[in-house]
């Protein structure tokens, strides 16, 4: 019987090809004639092979601007820049003018320059004016220049195309749909194109889509056969000319529906074919491809989603401030009009003195009326124009300071941060959530080989030969392994030994079934042996049994070679049984060079203890070893195998040929197959691998949570990989509960019930009830599917039907309206109670969801929550989610750098998130925030004295002060010292930030600027302007000076007044500044100086000489503060204006101190480092806990494409001889056969 045995398995296994080559013609043959009859509108977008005017018919033509017309197929030049050489002024200032701010202060200078209405030179508003302008408009040049570089960069690589007969090379931007295009080996992928044949055998491709998703294994894409024959010389890729018919341009990057046309015959197209732009080909000498999509229509564009504008908190709550202080503006002018109205109306010129009267006979309503322009001219500085350009050069310099950071400099990969935009620094003190991918983000995507138990063994840990424990950890010796790759970290001597030795045959037999059970390929070129594998676990595994002296060194369609301890062994492969994630392992069935029969398998825990042999002696043990691996984070993976007898092999042989034949529901008559003979399975042992999390992503983590910072785990790998990594990186811990979606399901459905239930007020307390009453840690781990189930995002397939149409009447109309207010009601209904039950959760983790999904989720929780949010990822499907939260941070030094040419910030490790939370955004807060809380001030109390002065003019607009001191009070008097207080104060250091996060929780609660802090700013201006005008007024009263002359005209009352608060506000700002260095003391005490030496020079008679009509304040200074009485003046009122503040500040350190102010007093205390200790998970003996996430991919492995046969090496001619002048020929001779 065993003799017979291989010939009747050769024949079956003939017989069965036979039936699968009939059964994909059939299929093929179906295919083709369903997508005959696929409707027009699924595949509207036609490609022609090598014929630019094709795309040139009326058909394809859109209207673009009235009657001009422009093709709808886009060009493959990206741009991303806003401004070119002619449009960069007007649309450049018609962005600015429309801020109000801006535009306000234009219809100020226009009423400046009516002579009736001002009392104030132009040019105090002209200079800032032109000043703020001027600077926006470089910033924002120089940000575009930077576009347009990034642009170029892209635009201008290169690419070779069919023109003219043969290949060319043309930039990228020249490329057009229709376009057959080849690329080397490490090219980037230039468009979306069909692949029509390549280097490798049957036209194989690999690629890397680290840009779209930041994974670095490869994916292999397979051409259609008929290109592949027919397409590999030159002239036949210029003679082609296929069409193509396909689906619209659109974002899902795993879709792709389509046929082509040649020849007389129909292909269908799937999106096996098709190669996504940003991908890289690897371990392929050269492809050719028709570009399908180009520039703005191919899927990574589409999957960026639209640009948002993004402002901070703080620039919306300025602007609303702005507004109010407009309307305090207007009112205060009105009022004081009024007063004008009265003064003329009841005094009129009889009481008027001579000298003021201006030669108009106006009257009081119409002098009222100019007196209220008169005011707002006055009083325009209440509007601060300096403030927004103010708020530029901080955002600016605190953006540098970011760039600077050596500490957020990652040597490695020579990748510095980068803040790429200067808008949104104090926003960093304001987080909320965090949206995080996980592949690269968190993850290093690299997975290294561990630990291992066998046969009740455990293997890993730190030993020397003979099983004493180690001391330190001291790589094994792997020299004797001449396949040895040299990159393996073990430090488990014995386990050397006892392979070596072969005493424990189940050790051998484990590595074996390592080297064996698989679906990975091999590339081995000049002695080197490199592994393709459809996951890195996988890849991890094959390598680590190379490394312990089982390698894997070939295969075939039906055998497999290894190399067991340096002796070459072949195997006949006879079913491999391949992974999916309902199976969750893999089998394969080998048949030994003595005859034997085995089965070998590999899988999650979880399914292989449900199929184990009764009598299996270490299942407890390995349990107990599985529950170890899982406390330490472990990946972990179970290793059995079968004895098969070959009477039992052909009955089961039978049923696997028919299942592999079916017509319908395929899959699931093989899985079923698949259980028959995966039964009574002997445990051999389970691996354990770590899936590398990025240095720090615990300890960053940790510190986030602790600053009330909620973290959203968003990724498209699969649920078990997911939930693995949060206990890795401890968002998930042993005490958390975590919530599935069938189980959130079930309490969006209570909830909204007893919602409908519940009438009236009752209903408004019921949506505050808790979700979970236990004081327990909730975690929710949801997959896409669940999550487009709960929002009620499904689409509901629209059923075919003959439409006629019927008109409508209005109350059908409107009960069509009514029903989907309704729906949509309830939708944001749904939404809006998923979103609050998330929020109670202490973590969440959303896996298999798309870059929509995640864009979704973040726009959620921004809809509901209106709390700030920020993304963080590394690949282009982290795009949308990038640009859609309030800010983006990318993931720099990877291969992918989608992510970061969409993001905000960029670094090279997700560690650095907590210093530019932490630290920089949370001191870029408190600066801001002190800053504007301050400018307010200031500009308050300068500007009310005129408001108290307009009471003792007659109401005539006339200001307090000189024109010149009005124009540069702003510019150099009293900008410097708050400036750097806006750029380098700190309350606490660096370190004590980093060390209590919870210092950052007052700007989550915008505790530091707010309508509260912008009204105290008012009111403390207030008392200022009346101390600064009211104690010199008391003072000029009816005073005397020293030399009998009285002090108490115009000119020296402006000088002390100006004088006074001059002082008074740099001194404020000092007693507001924490941290006090040399540029700010001289910022301080230069500004007082820099007032002095500019108001004794325009003060002087020099200068009235050369300008008489301007500088009309001829030794007012001199004159005026020669006097002591004055000088004891402006001291008092600076000491009144002062001494309160000190007192109260005083007074609220002491007695209510902040926690920032805690940690200021005991800073010394904490100089020591405070070292990170990870959180230990309890070992309980008898308790499972085991999280088996072993990351098989997400798709099936290379099983089918192994028994196909189509990744066989076979003889092809090189690059060379294909460009040869020998395709014509070949051409011909198809043509004849």
């Amino acid at each position: 019987m065993m003799k017979k045995c291989p010939t009747v398995m050769m024949k079956w296994m003939m017989t069965w090809r036979v039936h699968l080559l009939n059964q994909s013609k059939t299929e093929l043959t179906a295919r083709q004639s369903t997508v005959k009859k696929l409707p027009k509108k699924e595949c509207s977008w036609q490609v022609k092979a090598n014929d630019r005017c094709f795309y040139d018919q009326p058909q394809f033509m859109k209207r673009k601007f009235l009657c001009l017309k422009k093709s709808k197929y886009s060009g493959n030049a990206i741009k991303t820049y806003k401004y070119n050489p002619i449009t960069f002024l007007p649309m450049n200032l018609w962005e600015q003018f429309k801020r109000a701010a801006n535009t306000y202060f234009l219809m100020l200078l226009i009423l400046q320059a009516i002579p009736m209405i001002s009392t104030v030179s132009w040019s105090t508003t002209l200079i800032p004016l032109l000043l703020v302008l001027g600077i926006t408009a470089v910033k924002d040049l120089v940000d575009d220049i930077a576009r347009h570089r990034m642009d170029n960069e892209i635009n201008n690589r290169s690419c070779e195309v069919i023109a003219d007969g043969r290949f060319k090379h043309v930039k990228w931007k020249d490329i057009h749909v229709g376009d057959v295009i080849r690329l080397k080996k490490n090219d980037f992928i230039p468009a979306d194109i069909l692949l029509l044949s390549s280097s490798e055998p049957n036209s194989l491709c690999y690629v890397e889509t680290a840009e779209l998703d930041g994974e670095t294994n490869l994916k292999f894409k397979m051409s259609l056969e008929v290109t592949d024959r027919l397409l590999q010389q030159e002239q036949a890729m210029a003679e082609f000319d296929g069409l193509i018919e396909c689906e619209e341009p659109n974002n899902r990057l795993d879709k792709f529906l389509g046929t082509m046309f040649w020849r007389g015959a129909s292909y269908p197209l799937d999106a096996d074919k098709i190669l996504l732009r940003g991908c890289k080909i690897r371990n392929t000498d050269y492809c050719h491809g028709l570009v399908i999509f180009a520039g703005a229509d191919t899927k990574i564009m589409r999957n960026g989603g639209k640009t948002r504008l993004k402002r901070t908190k703080i620039d919306s709550l300025m602007n609303y401030m702005v507004y109010t202080i407009f309307v305090l503006l207007i009112l205060s002018s009105a009022g004081l009009a009024i007063g004008q109205t009265f003064w003329e109306d009841q005094l009129g010129k009889k009481n008027v003195s001579w000298y003021l009267y201006d030669g108009y006979d106006y009257s009081p309503t119409y002098r009222g009326f100019l007196a209220f322009w008169g005011y707002i001219i006055v009083l325009n500085t209440m509007v601060p124009i300096s403030l927004y350009v103010s708020v530029e050069v901080i955002r600016l310099g605190q953006s540098y300071f970011i760039n600077w950071d050596l500490q957020m400099y990652y040597p490695e990969k020579d990748t510095p941060a980068k803040a790429r935009t200067t808008t949104l620094n104090e926003q960093l003190g304001q987080i909320q959530y965090i949206f995080s991918d996980k592949t690269g983000t968190l993850t290093q995507n690299i997975m290294t080989f561990k630990k291992c138990t066998i046969n009740r063994h455990i293997y890993g840990q730190n030993r020397a030969i003979g099983g004493k424990a180690a001391d330190k950890h001291e790589q094994v010796d792997l020299s004797w392994n001449m396949y040895a790759d040299g990159k393996l970290s073990f430090s488990d001597s014995f386990l050397i030994e006892q392979i070596k030795s072969g005493k424990d045959p189940d050790v051998q037999q484990f590595f074996k079934l390592l080297a064996i059970c698989h679906t990975v390929m091999v590339d081995r070129t000049e002695g080197d042996i490199t592994y393709q594998a459809a996951s890195p676990d996988e890849g991890a595994l094959v390598t680590a049994a190379r490394n312990f002296g089982f390698v894997f060194l070939s295969r075939t369609q039906t055998t497999i070679t290894i190399s067991e301890m340096g002796i070459e062994r072949t195997y006949t492969v006879l079913a491999i049984l391949d992974f999916n994630s309902d199976r969750k392992r893999m089998s394969a069935i080998i048949k030994e060079p003595e005859g034997n029969i085995k089965l070998y398998c590999k899988g999650a825990d979880t399914v292989i203890y449900e199929r184990l042999h009764p009598d299996n002696p270490i299942k407890d043990d390995t349990q107990e070893a599985l529950d170890f691996f899982a406390n330490e984070t472990l990946r972990t993976l179970c290793l059995c195998y079968k004895d098969i007898e070959p009477v039992e092999f052909e009955k089961w042989y039978k049923k696997y040929m028919a299942a592999s034949v079916v017509t319908s529901n395929r899959d699931e008559a093989l899985d079923k197959v698949y259980e028959e003979i995966e039964t009574n399975l002997i445990l051999l042992g389970a691996t354990a691998i770590e899936d590398k999390l990025q240095d720090g992503v615990p300890q960053t983590i940790s510190k986030l949570a602790k600053a009330d910072i909620k973290i959203w785990v968003l990724t498209g790998d699969k649920k078990e990989t997911a939930e693995n990594i949060g206990f890795s990186c401890e968002l998930l811990t042993d005490d958390t509960d975590i919530r599935y979606g069938e189980d959130i399901s079930t309490l969006l459905q209570t909830r909204m019930e007893n919602q409908r239930n519940r009438a009236g007020a009752n209903s408004a307390t019921s949506q505050h009830e808790p979700f979970f009453p236990t004081d327990r840690k909730q975690a929710l781990v949801i997959t896409g599917s669940w999550l487009n189930e709960i929002l009620l995002e499904k689409k509901k397939k629209k059923k075919k039907r003959l439409k006629l149409k019927i008109p409508r009447t209005a109350e059908e109309k409107q009960k069509e309206l009514l029903n989907k207010q309704k729906v949509d009601s309830m939708k944001e209904i749904r939404q809006r109670t998923f979103v609050d039950l998330a929020c109670e959760c202490h973590s969440v983790i959303c896996c298999r969801v798309t870059p929509k999904q995640k864009a979704m989720v973040v726009d959620l929780v921004k809809k509901y929550k209106k709390a700030v949010t920020l993304a963080i990822g590394d690949g282009a499907n982290d795009v949308n989610m990038i640009k859609t939260a309030h800010i983006g941070v990318g993931i720099s030094g990877q291969e992918g750098m989608q992510a970061v040419m969409s993001s905000d910030y960029s670094f090279a490790q997700f560690r650095f998130l907590q210093r530019l939370i932490l630290v920089h955004g949370r001191w870029s807060y408190i600066r801001m925030c002190k800053f504007l809380r301050f400018f307010f001030y200031k500009n308050f109390a300068f500007t009310l004295v005129h408001f108290w002065f307009s009471f003792f003019n007659g109401f005539s607009a006339q200001p307090v002060y000189e024109d010149w001191f009005i124009a540069l009070y702003n510019v150099l008097y009293s900008s410097l010292p708050v400036l750097l207080v806006g750029l380098l104060d700190q309350d606490v250091s660096d370190k004590l930030s980093l060390r209590f996060p919870f210092l950052y929780i007052p700007g989550q609660k915008d505790l530091l600027f707010n309508y509260k802090k912008f009204f105290i700013s008012l009111f403390h201006g207030i008392i200022t302007s009346l101390v600064v005008f009211f104690i010199p007024y008391g003072a000029f009263l009816l005073t005397m000076g020293q030399d009998g002359e009285a002090p108490s005209d115009y000119q020296s009352f402006a000088v002390t007044t100006a004088t006074a608060l001059i002082v008074t506000v740099n001194c404020q700002i000092g007693l507001d500044t924490s941290y006090w260095t040399f540029v700010n003391a001289f910022s301080v005490f230069g500004s007082i100086a820099i007032y002095f030496g500019i108001m004794f020079d325009l003060h002087s008679a020099g200068i009235h000489v050369l300008f008489p009509r301007t500088f009309i304040f001829t030794g007012a200074a001199p004159n005026a503060l020669k006097q002591p009485y004055l000088w004891l003046t402006i001291i008092v009122t600076v000491a009144i204006c002062l001494f309160p503040v000190v007192a109260l500040r005083f007074f609220s350190k002491t007695v209510w101190p902040t926690n920032s102010d805690k940690v200021q007093k005991n800073r010394k205390k904490y100089k020591a480092e405070e070292e990170w200790k990870p959180r230990h998970s309890v070992f309980r003996r008898g308790v499972s806990g085991r999280r088996s996430a072993y990351a098989f991919s997400h798709q099936r492995g290379y099983a089918d494409l192994i028994a196909s046969g189509r990744n066989i090496p076979k003889k092809r001619a090189p690059l060379d001889s294909v460009l040869g002048g020998n395709a014509a020929e070949l051409i011909r001779t198809r043509k004849m056969s």
